[in-house]
This record gives structure tokens, C-alpha cells and sequence, in this order.
């Protein structure tokens, strides 16, 4: 008994700490909950997460705002974040999985050069990319256009999904490919009936990620983007807090309807989620 409670008590700190922890991360989650619950534009004044009254009025006005076209600007920035992330994963997904298979499992010339160039170009902040893929966009004329910000957002995307999905293909044996090729199979017949449905959870997180990466963005969007039907979500929302007003409640608002479609994402894929990015954090 005398050595099972330091292990109790050493057990209850960790939970008790946990909680903690959890608490702070909460909160400021809480904070924008309440706001966009409760009445007023400004925050009110009281820490509590926990709103006085409870409100739709900022959810009602989100969702009625209209354009100078007519066209409702929440369901329409919904539908280009939609169509940006969407396309972006596919064009992630597709082209990371076949670079990061060439480079896991052929041998040429250049193949060290080129992912150090991929962990390179991860190290410039995006703020620095900004005008040379400003001139390129005006060059090929798709400035203010949901391709190019397809464009922009996948070459961003692409180096962390090579390496990741690099280090599961590392990780797979390669004698299933050698028997494939016993019995006949094609490269291509590998890599799609052999190599592809194995690499489901690293897959699951390359999407994910490129996902993310064009959902979330604001900063190349609200520089690529000038017109206002094609915004996406997080530029329309941030357009309700200028230099001369802001109004938190939309903002709040706006900012838990959005944050949904990421949670439903590693909600359906958890189980994808920590065995490929373990799986592809531990090979090089």
C-alpha cells in the first residue's frame, strides 16, 4: 500500500497539471465563443468565458452581409476557401506523393541536391515570397484568380508533404515491390495497388496539412486577392476589423464557423494522423 500512494499522488499532479494546461489553451477559444454569443461589437470587460447573454445576431448578420454585387459574402468567401483548400490538397497529395516515391526509392543524380532544396526553400518566411510570386501571378495573368492561389499555396505546401510522405515510403519493405515485380506488376502497378493504399495515414496527413495550409491562410491571400467576391474566409473576416472600426462580434463569429470544417478534418482522420506523422518523423 505504502508504494502505491506516491504513485497515486504522483498520478494526480499529472492530471491536475494536464487540466491546467488545458485551461489555458481553452480559454482564449472560450473568449471567442463567448463573443461571438453575446451582444455588442466590443469585448465586454469580464475575463469570465462565460457569456451574460446569449445572442445569434452576429451568426445572422455574417450570413446576410452582401456584396456591392448582391451576392452574400460569407457563403461566397465559403465557397472559394472550399474550392482553394480542396484544390490544393489534390494537387499536394499528387504531386508530394510521386516526388517523395522517386526519391525514396530511385537513386540519381541531383536526388541529395533536391531535398536540401525542398528543407531550403522551407526556411523563407512567406512574407519573403511575396513579390517574386506577385510578378509571376501578373506575368501568367492569374492575379485575383482561385488557380493561382491554388498555385501559390501548393509550392508552399509540396517540400513538408515530400519529406513526410518520403520518410513512410522509406519505412515500407521494399521486398513487396520485388515480388510485385516477380509476378509481373509495373512500376506504376506498384506504386498505385501496392504503395498507395499502405500509405493511407501518411496520405491522410499530407491532405490535412495542404488543407490547412490554403484554409488558414491570410497573407497571400489579402495581398493576391483585390476583389472582394473572391475573397477567401480569412481575409472576409478580417475585413470586419479596419483601422477605424472594429466589430468583434462579426469576427468572433466568423472565426468559430470557420475553425468547423478543420476540426471535422482531424476528427475523421485521427486515426490516420499519429501514425504518419511518426511514421514519417523518423525515417530520412
Amino acid at each position: 500500500m505504502k508504494s502505491r500512494r506516491p504513485n497515486m499522488l504522483l498520478t494526480m499532479l499529472v492530471y491536475a497539471g494536464l487540466i491546467v494546461l488545458c485551461a489555458l489553451v481553452l480559454y482564449p477559444v472560450m473568449i471567442i465563443l463567448k463573443k461571438a454569443i453575446e451582444p455588442g461589437r466590443q469585448f465586454a470587460l469580464s475575463a469570465s468565458p462565460i457569456p451574460s447573454e446569449i445572442t445569434g445576431d452576429h451568426f445572422r448578420e455574417l450570413f446576410s452581409t452582401r456584396g456591392s454585387n448582391g451576392q452574400l459574402l460569407f457563403l461566397r468567401g465559403a465557397i472559394n476557401s472550399i474550392v482553394a483548400a480542396v484544390l490544393t490538397s489534390i494537387v499536394g497529395v499528387a504531386v508530394s506523393c510521386t516526388a517523395a516515391y522517386a526519391l525514396s526509392r530511385f537513386r540519381f543524380r541531383g536526388r541529395k541536391m533536391g531535398l536540401t532544396m525542398f528543407l531550403v526553400v522551407q526556411m523563407f518566411p512567406a512574407t519573403l515570397l511575396l513579390l517574386p510570386l506577385y510578378v509571376i501571378l501578373n506575368k501568367l495573368g492569374l492575379l485575383n484568380s482561385i488557380l493561382g492561389l491554388v498555385l501559390v499555396y501548393s509550392t508552399t505546401a509540396i517540400p513538408f508533404c515530400v519529406w513526410t510522405l518520403k520518410g513512410y515510403f522509406d519505412s515500407l519493405p521494399r521486398e513487396l515491390e520485388e515480388a510485385a515485380r516477380i509476378d509481373g506488376a509495373t512500376p506504376w502497378m506498384i506504386f498505385r495497388k501496392i504503395i498507395l493504399p499502405l500509405s493511407r495515414p501518411a496520405l491522410s496527413v499530407t491532405a490535412l496539412f495542404s488543407f490547412m495550409t490554403a484554409w488558414n491562410e491570410f497573407i497571400m491571400a489579402s495581398t493576391f486577392m483585390t476583389d472582394q467576391t473572391k475573397y477567401t474566409l480569412p481575409v472576409l473576416i478580417q475585413s470586419s476589423v479596419t483601422e477605424h472600426s472594429a466589430d468583434w462580434g462579426l469576427f468572433a463569429a466568423g472565426a468559430v464557423l470557420t475553425s468547423i470544417p478543420v476540426m471535422i478534418l482531424f476528427y475523421v482522420l485521427q486515426k490516420y494522423l499519429v501514425g504518419g506523422l511518426t511514421a514519417g518523423a523518423v525515417k530520412g
